[in-house]
């Protein structure tokens, strides 16, 4: 029998992992611009802990998490419940008022696969905790929106507001009744959402139920003076960053402890899942986690395999970083083995990218490695060579070739590329 990843699940090989390294790289360099600082996760957790976050009436709970039930300890399916389990436990709040985390790596849901969405996936994952600013939700979308801008990317930024405990109970009367007129014409699962959590209907993707809910009420025509007050100041930070979003009142999210600004980053290129990020604000999970109390917190997470889908469709939209050999060592005989495995390894001390066969195969065979590998100069060395301490150097691309000493200062003077004028603040 063939062995195979399982359905769901999926390697990323050479040639591909480049990719995701840039965008983890890139997304890097934005969030530390921003002033967070990563934090790294288990992927274990207690299942009570989504339980209790993400809510036991969502899908997530109900139907997708890999749970193992008889140690009662789930794969993580979203990132944000771990963090803040990991903010309160270790008293982070006591360090710094406002903490500016993120955190890149996989969650895990037992879902249908599909383009764009696995069962092992990977997120990066931002939160804000300790504010209640709307300058901060500003913020937080403006740099969501300045990463996709930087890789190259064009989305589009949809916001809502889903008001607070306070203003949320004359919304859900008018929902539910509106709801009770056409459940006939709603799927399976908008009738049992309808009991248990009536706004996901508002979300729903199946066609018959996105028509009937499109004269739905909205949340914003009920949100309380302070959420109102809160979501207008979000708009006009928006509009100082110059950051362009639209309104979408039908936007809910997934989980239930979403409070007051919800946003998604849209696009058009993934078919029917055109979601690559998404969050908003928690104003009252951490306390309900065991946490301070009147915490704030708000935050997003964007999946790496839908941006690097996006990535891999968009021509131009980055460069792969050369990670070729700068050298092959090609070593004839067991004497230059030896002492080309030492210079290689110098050479490697030394910061340069170097490549050789170990195997002790023929010349013409280990050409074809190098040519294969896309070494930019190849170094040969035989008995002869060894014996007169200079090696013959190859250049890939004209096939000129010199003799060079076999030390390793004289050789990373000949195959490092030199720093080209005004290039040397990038390197």
């Amino acid at each position: 029998m063939k062995l195979k990843a399982l359905n769901g699940f999926k390697d990323i090989l050479p040639g591909e992992v480049e990719l995701w390294q840039h965008v983890e790289t890139r997304a890097r360099g934005v969030f530390t611009r921003f002033d967070f600082s990563e934090i790294r996760l288990p992927v274990l957790e207690s299942t009570e802990l989504f339980a209790r976050s993400i809510g036991e009436t969502t899908d997530i709970v109900e139907k997708e998490m890999y749970t193992f039930v008889d140690k009662k300890v789930t794969m993580r399916p979203e990132a944000t419940a771990s963090l803040l389990r990991a903010y309160i436990e270790h008293g982070l709040y006591v360090q710094r008022p406002v903490q500016r985390l993120f955190t890149i790596g996989p969650m895990f849901r037992h879902e249908r696969p599909q383009k764009g969405r696995l069962r092992q996936f990977h997120q990066m994952d931002v939160e804000v905790l300790g504010s209640l600013s709307p300058l901060v939700d500003a913020e937080l979308m403006a740099m969501g929106s300045m990463l996709l801008q930087e890789l190259g990317l064009q989305v589009s930024l949809e916001i809502n507001s889903l008001g607070c405990p306070q203003c949320r109970p004359g919304f859900r009367t008018e929902l539910l009744n509106f709801l009770a007129e056409r459940m006939e014409h709603l799927c399976d699962d908008c009738k049992r959402r309808s009991a248990t959590n009536p706004l996901r209907v508002l979300d729903c993707k199946n066609p018959g139920c996105r028509h009937q809910v499109l004269t739905a009420p909205s949340i914003l025509d009920h949100l309380c003076s302070a959420c109102a007050d809160h979501f207008a100041a979000v708009q006009k930070g928006m509009e100082r960053l110059q950051v362009p979003y639209t309104l979408n009142r039908f936007m809910v999210r997934g989980l239930d402890y979403y409070t007051r600004t919800t946003f998604e980053f849209i696009t058009t290129d993934l078919g029917a899942q055109a979601a690559v990020g998404a969050g908003g604000r928690y104003d009252g999970l951490i306390e309900q986690l065991g946490g301070p109390k009147d915490t704030p917190g708000i935050g997003f997470a964007m999946g790496m395999e839908r941006l690097v889908l996006l990535l891999q469709q968009k021509q131009g939209a980055w460069q792969e970083e050369n990670t070729a050999p700068q050298l092959f060592i090609i070593a004839l005989g067991g004497e230059a083995m030896q002492s080309c495995h030492q210079l290689a390894h110098a050479m490697r001390r030394g910061g340069l990218r170097v490549a050789m066969d170990l195997e002790g195969r023929s010349l013409k065979s280990q050409m074809k490695q190098a040519d294969r590998s896309g070494a930019t100069w190849v170094l040969i060395v035989g008995d002869d060579e060894l014996n007169n301490g200079q090696g013959v150097l190859r250049n890939m691309q004209t096939q000129e070739q010199r003799r060079v000493a076999l030390a390793a200062e004289a050789l990373a003077a000949v195959v490092t590329p030199p720093i080209q004028p005004g290039n040397a603040a990038d390197r």
